[in-house]
């Protein structure tokens, strides 16, 4: 059975987060993962099309009952109906999680998979997120860049 990464990430995004996730999906590719994502615009567009483009497979985890607004490099459009409930969806498939750039959307999919706490959960960006003393919780790993942000999922030797 094939590796999953879900990749979450805002439906608008900056330049700077679209080319991470272009590069982490091209990447993921190339490792013959199947990339879980949300299925429309901004962070999930983007890795959709980088894998795409290195001839992956991409499964978007559509909010809606439809597959109106999908994105156009999904292999794989999954209608659930579900709203962002969804979320639990993409992050329960998943054998690892790549968070790209930061939402409200995006930090509820982060603390699904950290709640799940059997995949490694990897941040490339976005927002921090603090305990009482201000520490970061621990956990989630940090990678400076996509090729550090597929190999923090530990899935590849």
């Amino acid at each position: 059975m094939a590796v999953q990464v879900a990749v979450c990430g805002p439906g608008r995004c900056s330049a700077a987060e679209w080319r991470r996730a272009q590069e982490t999906g091209r990447l993921l590719a190339l490792r013959s993962a199947v990339v879980l994502c949300g299925g429309y615009g901004g962070v999930m567009a983007a890795v959709a099309a980088g894998a795409r483009s290195a001839g992956g497979v991409v499964v978007g985890v559509l909010s809606a009952a439809d597959r109106s607004g999908a994105g156009p490099d999904l292999t794989v459009a999954l209608p659930t109906g579900l709203g962002q409930a969804r979320n639990h969806v993409i992050v329960n498939a998943a054998d690892a999680v790549i968070v790209v750039g930061g939402s409200w959307g995006t930090l509820s999919e982060l603390a699904l998979a950290m709640r799940r706490g059997r995949v490694p959960v990897v941040q490339l960006g976005g927002w921090t997120v603090r305990d009482e003393q201000g520490r970061p919780p621990g956990g989630v790993l940090h990678a400076r860049d996509p090729r550090e942000a597929v190999a923090m999922t530990g899935l590849w030797p």
